[in-house]
C-alpha cells in the first residue's frame, strides 16, 4: 500500500520541517526521474513510481543518520500502513540486496541491523526496487545529474564507493534504457529539469 501523491508530498514537507536539508529536493528529483522512466516502460505505474521516489529517503525526517535512515524510513512507513513505501525505504540503499556494498556509517542498533538484514533476505528484487536505486543515483538536489558525477559526489563525501555498486548502477541504467528504448538522460530531461528551493 502507498499514500496518494498529495499525501506523499505532505509527508515529505512535514519531514523537511523536522530535519531541513538538500535531501528533500533530492527526493523530489528522484520522484521526477522515477515517474518519467515509468512512463516510458511497459508494466510500470508512473504514479506509484513517483510516490516511491518521493518517499525513499523519508527516514531522514528523524535526524542526520546514515544506515539509520533506512530502518527509520521502513519503521515510519510501516507505522502508517504504507508497506510498499516502507520496502523502498529499505531496498534503495542496497544494489546487491545485501549489506556488502553499503556506502556510509553503520549507525544502527543491533535490532535495527537485524531488521534490515532480515527484510533484505526476504524481499525478492523487483523493477520498482531497481528503478528507485537508479533514480537515487541520478538525483541531485537541484536537478538530474550524470550518474557517474553523482556517484563521484557520493565517493567524495563518504571516502569511497564500491566498484560492484558502481557497476550495478551503470547496469541499471542500461537495463531501463533497453526497456524504454531510449536514452535515460533524455527520458528524465537531464539538461532541462530543475527544481526550486520551495517546490
Amino acid at each position: 500500500m502507498l499514500p496518494t501523491r498529495t499525501e506523499a508530498e505532505r509527508l515529505l514537507k512535514e519531514a523537511e520541517v523536522c530535519n531541513p536539508g538538500p535531501w528533500g529536493n533530492h527526493s523530489r528529483v528522484c520522484a521526477h526521474c522515477a515517474e518519467k522512466i515509468a512512463q516510458s516502460c511497459k508494466g510500470l505505474n508512473p504514479e506509484k513510481a513517483y510516490v516511491m521516489g518521493l518517499l525513499h529517503d523519508i527516514g531522514r525526517k528523524f535526524g542526520v543518520r546514515h544506515l539509520g535512515h533506512v530502518s527509520d524510513g521502513y519503521t515510519y512507513m510501516m507505522s502508517l500502513g504504507y508497506d510498499e513505501a516502507a520496502r523502498i525505504c529499505l531496498t534503495h540503499s542496497f544494489s546487491s540486496f545485501t549489506l556488502d556494498d553499503y556506502v556510509g556509517k553503520w549507525d544502527v542498533s543491533e535490532e535495527e541491523l537485524e531488521l534490515i538484514k532480515s527484510k533484505l533476505t526476504n524481499f525478492e528484487q523487483n523493477d520498482y526496487d531497481r528503478l528507485i536505486k537508479l533514480c537515487d543515483s541520478l538525483a541531485g538536489s537541484e536537478g538530474v545529474m550524470d550518474i557517474r558525477d553523482r556517484m563521484n559526489d557520493v565517493r567524495r563525501r563518504y571516502g569511497g564507493y564500491p566498484k560492484q555498486k558502481w557497476d550495478r548502477n551503470l547496469a541499471l541504467k542500461e537495463y531501463f534504457e533497453k526497456k524504454a528504448g531510449r536514452d535515460i538522460y533524455e527520458i528524465v530531461e537531464k539538461d532541462t529539469f530543475r527544481i526550486g528551493g520551495s517546490d
